[in-house]
């Protein structure tokens, strides 16, 4: 498939505005990423949809999306529906060099029929062999509330070192107490994973779509209460295309555990990064200058997505 001049050209500014805030990928670094993609399933088949197309994301689109993904090593990514057409043709687009390892669709109305997703280069990391699915157990005999959307996780290993991603969703609800129960147990989850001696939980990360508040609320609070730390480097950028001074938001986090975040707050030491080590690096790449000029936020989120993309960058120690 031949691609239009125009959208090589669209492809490339946008691939250098990503490259000119992304590090570039070298012998001892990873690059990892989150990016909730906004209904990513169907694609309408041709490079520009006209008016009276459903959906509106085309071939244009998803080779767009591509350009950015293009710069990571991993990239977790939300929202992948069960059509798996768009996320076929970005593979498509990425290049035979990528893979994804996909969850199944989670079921059910609050399922929104989604599946999460791990897209990688295979010339920079390879999976570990770690697959699965968060599952809550039961609580003196009574079954547990399950998660609207089971958060997966993935390991990958690099020159010897092993990390592991879990990646979520949480659901949205009516209020933001709704949220609350699934952001309150996924964290707890993860810290006993952590604590765990004997299991596979070397360099635990979580990074998604966790529907938080700002800092200080009470869901923020329980996101960070296990010790759970999201870099500083990412509390000022925003989250979505709508964000501005006035409405911000801290939805999409990427974060691990640090022994003296845990320690303060009551836990026992976890499990420190072994291998990597933060970089200080970190942000997102606001691709809403270079793509689609003409359409408002509202129209280019149906294209895109009305996420920004949100990676931090490790050394391997």
């Amino acid at each position: 498939m031949v691609t239009p001049a125009e959208v090589a050209t669209e492809f490339k500014e946008l691939h250098d505005a990503a490259e000119a805030v992304v590090p570039a990928p070298g012998p001892s670094n990873l690059l990892i990423g989150t990016w909730n993609l906004r209904g990513f399933g169907n694609v309408t088949p041709s490079w520009e949809a006209r008016p009276s197309d459903s959906p509106k994301r085309d071939w244009r689109a998803v080779a767009l999306i591509a350009a950015v993904i293009g710069c990571f090593d991993i990239m977790a990514v939300q929202e992948v529906r069960r059509d798996t057409t768009a996320l076929r043709f970005l593979l498509d687009q990425l290049g035979p060099d990528w893979r994804a390892i996909v969850s199944d669709v989670n079921e059910g109305d609050a399922g929104n029929d989604e599946r999460l997703t791990f897209l990688y280069n295979t010339t920079r990391v390879q999976p570990s062999g770690l697959v699965g699915e968060i599952v809550l157990p039961a609580v003196a005999g009574t079954p547990a509330q399950q998660f609207a959307r089971s958060p997966y996780a993935v390991g990958f290993v690099r020159d010897g070192v092993e990390l592991i991603l879990a990646t979520v969703h949480i659901m949205w609800g009516d209020k933001a107490g709704d949220r609350l129960p699934e952001v309150s147990a996924f964290a707890q989850w993860m810290r006993a994973w952590a604590d765990r001696k004997g299991d596979w939980n070397k360099n635990l990360l979580v990074l998604g779509d966790f529907n938080l508040d700002r800092l200080g609320d009470p869901l923020y609070d329980a996101f960070v209460s296990t010790g759970l730390w999201p870099p500083t480097v990412l509390n000022d950028v925003p989250r979505t295309i709508f964000d501005n001074d006035r409405d911000r938001h801290f939805y999409d986090q990427i974060a691990w555990f640090d022994n003296e975040v845990a320690t303060a707050k009551g836990h026992k030491p976890g499990s420190l990064l072994s291998g990597l080590a933060f970089t200080g690096n970190g942000g997102t790449v606001d691709f809403l200058p270079h793509v689609f000029r003409g359409l408002t936020k509202t129209e280019v989120s149906w294209r895109i997505s009305d996420h920004y993309p949100l990676w931090v960058d490790f050394a391997l120690a």
